[in-house]
């Protein structure tokens, strides 16, 4: 046996940071390795030493095998863990690695072959007796052979590609008529996606589950499986949230569908952990068809680890037996040794926007919380002044709950989700909240379709901005601009105190008109011709609001002329603009300064000396970080001043213009 003292991580964001957790706790020396976009990143932070491999581009620095592997032999790196992703299933990396003499910690690169094709695969675990869907999957099959072996399989068929994954190139075709076009459209795609257009037929499994299976297996012939996983909660084929054990399967089913699993690994020669995916009817339970095998770990790992036990514990470190296997340890537990305890449940965050169709997001982490409790594990990759780029998977973080019962880890996960703030960008986190909480996912009534058809009620509940998150963020601009101590000249007030008559401090956000008379700790709050009492504090980050007799806590950080508010999983981003205030507390009464609430460029200038404008008339559009914000004017009047111009560059509170107030007559 080999003992490993330093270890490198091929890898970057939560999966190196949890890797190196366990190394750490080994007592193993980790090594990072970062690109030009991850200098600072948290992974780069927690390892024992990092090493630079290169640009921003994957496939200059994580997917460069010669960059790593230079980096595994400056650092005296014996072993390479290639956590998930990157060059994770890469059998050609794995055999590069032997070459240099340092181990792989994963399988054999022939066994990342055989199940890196997928016509392949099905037809080595069928060989071993594992129940494939109905089908044909020989290679190199013409579009005739296609269209027969879809018809003796009885529609709806699904049109597969033997390469690639992430559902590219997949098609379900509920009747002959549509099939030839189907085959051609396929063909393009995984052609285009893979350079490999192979295709190979299966039947539809109508209301499809996807449930996999945890293997284990050592260098001595030993194979066990940890169990299942439910991973049907899917939108465009990508996870979101994922459980074990799965609700559907009965203990027969159960006991079944482990076999199989470990007839498929032993098919293969497997060795290390691996995954064995399979697809299961909601209406057929008790039917079960192997899909594929992930030769690596999984990003869903951590549900297993928190329910399966062995001995008088539970809790198994999947990576910490990964590194044992790898260094010719035999496994520590025979297959009755181990069993299942309890529920957990898993959501992963992405730094991402449901309302614009879950497009990519990115920016600073101006600040990011992240939950704790019993039964609450968080995998995560970001921290406090982090940079989130769109150079790499979206995905930020994990949330894990544990319980005794399914219904008590779902509470808990929605809880700890709704403890979870990141502030500086837009992420899931409410959707999640969501889909958590939906009735049918409460109930257990789940198949991979059930995200994409209430899609638009799970988005719809995360969307908007509520009143009192205005006024919240109202009031923490107010105190923001407070004296501290006590109030001696009143002209040092900044909430529009004047002899005569009190005068309220007027703050716009998007198209919000938020106004307020006296102190933060004791105020007047006008919204929409509504008026009421309110009262804020804050410490540190924490900004508590009492507004409408109810009392709201939120996460508050701020930057280039926007407010950040979290609470509830939920996260707003408001572009302030400050007013002034006549004597009437309306906008108006004085010249009313334009500035810029950000650093930025002046995309649209609509604004000339002399016009006439009214409140809240476009003046300018300022864009920074692909973000646009657009700048009104204050009060109804003239332009006296127009200090900018269309395609300047303009720093935070620079002045735009001036607006001399109308006069009343």
């Amino acid at each position: 046996m080999q003992r490993f003292d330093t270890v490198l991580v091929a890898n970057r964001g939560e999966i190196a940071v949890r890797v190196i957790r366990t190394l750490r706790r080994l007592g193993i020396r980790s090594v990072a390795v970062y690109s030009d976009a991850d200098r600072s990143a948290r992974h780069v932070a927690e390892a024992d030493t990092a090493v630079h491999i290169g640009p921003r581009a994957a496939t200059e620095s994580y997917l460069s095998i010669d960059r790593i592997l230079d980096a595994a032999k400056r650092t005296g790196a014996q072993a390479i863990h290639p956590g998930y992703g990157f060059l994770a299933e890469n059998s050609a990396f794995a055999t590069a690695c032997a070459d240099a003499g340092v181990v792989f910690i994963g399988p054999p690169a022939s066994a990342i072959d055989s199940m890196g094709d997928k016509i392949r695969a099905k037809q080595t675990v069928s060989a071993a007796g594992v129940p494939v869907v109905p089908g044909r999957s020989e290679p190199g099959m013409t579009d005739d052979e296609i269209h027969r072996a879809a018809v003796d399989a009885g529609f709806p068929v699904l049109l597969k590609p033997s390469a690639g994954g992430g559902g590219k190139g997949m098609r379900a075709v509920h009747e002959e008529s549509a099939l030839d076009e189907a085959i051609a459209s396929a063909r393009r795609e995984a052609r285009a996606s893979f350079g490999d257009d192979t295709l190979f037929v299966e039947r539809y499994v109508s209301r499809p589950r996807h449930i996999e299976v945890q293997v284990l297996a050592d260098q001595h012939g030993n194979v066990v499986h940890l169990g299942e996983r439910e991973c049907s909660l899917q939108r465009r084929h990508q996870k979101i949230i994922e459980e074990a054990p799965s609700a559907l399967l009965d203990a027969g089913t159960r006991e079944r569908i482990g076999r199989s699993a470990v007839d498929a690994a032993r098919s293969v020669g497997y060795v290390g952990a691996g995954t064995v995916e399979f697809i299961v009817s909601a209406d057929r339970p008790d039917e079960f068809f192997f899909m594929e095998m992930n030769t690596r770990l999984q990003v869903e790992h951590p549900v297993t680890e928190l329910v399966t036990a062995a001995g008088g514990e539970r809790g198994i470190d999947l990576v910490e037996q990964q590194v044992r296997v790898a260094q010719g340890e035999p496994l520590l537990w025979a297959q009755g040794e181990l069993r299942i305890e309890g529920h957990a449940v898993e959501a992963r965050v992405y730094a991402e926007d449901p309302a614009r169709g879950f497009l990519p997001t990115g920016g600073d982490v101006l600040d990011a919380h992240e939950p704790t409790g019993p039964g609450i594990r968080v995998d995560s990759g970001i921290w406090t002044g982090m940079r989130v780029g769109s150079d790499y998977d979206p995905m930020l973080a994990k949330v894990i709950a544990w319980a005794p019962t399914r219904s008590d880890a779902l509470r808990r996960l929605d809880a700890a989700l709704g403890e979870t703030a990141v502030l500086g960008l837009h992420t899931n986190i409410a959707f999640l909240r969501s889909l958590v909480v939906h009735p049918e996912v409460v109930a257990g009534r789940l198949d991979t379709g059930l995200v994409e058809r209430e899609l638009e009620t799970l988005v719809a509940s995360g969307s908007g901005t509520p009143e009192e998150v205005h006024v919240a963020a109202a009031l923490d601009r107010l105190i923001a601009d407070e004296p501290a101590g006590p109030v001696v000249d009143p002209w040092d007030v900044p909430g529009g105190w004047r002899l005569g008559a009190p005068a309220p401090a007027v703050w716009r956000f998007e198209d919000v008109e938020v106004r307020i008379r006296g102190r933060a700790d004791n105020a007047e709050v006008e919204v929409g011709g509504v008026v009421g009492p309110a009262r804020a504090e804050l410490r540190g980050d924490l900004l508590t609001v009492t507004y409408q007799g109810a009392t709201r806590r939120y996460r508050v950080a701020r930057a280039d002329g926007v407010t950040w508010l979290a609470a509830g999983g939920h996260a707003w981003a408001l572009h302030e603009h400050r007013l002034l205030a006549d004597r009437d507390g309306a906008a108006g009464g004085s010249d009313g300064a334009v500035t810029s609430p950000m650093p930025g460029t002046v995309l649209v200038a609509e604004v000339s000396p002399g016009q006439q404008v009214r409140s809240g008339q476009t003046l300018f559009v300022v864009e920074a970080m692909k973000m646009e914000h657009t700048i009104t004017a204050p009060v109804d009047g003239v332009v006296t001043e127009v200090n900018v111009r269309k395609g300047q560059s303009v720093g935070l509170d620079q002045p735009l213009a001036v607006v001399a107030a109308a006069q009343e007559s």
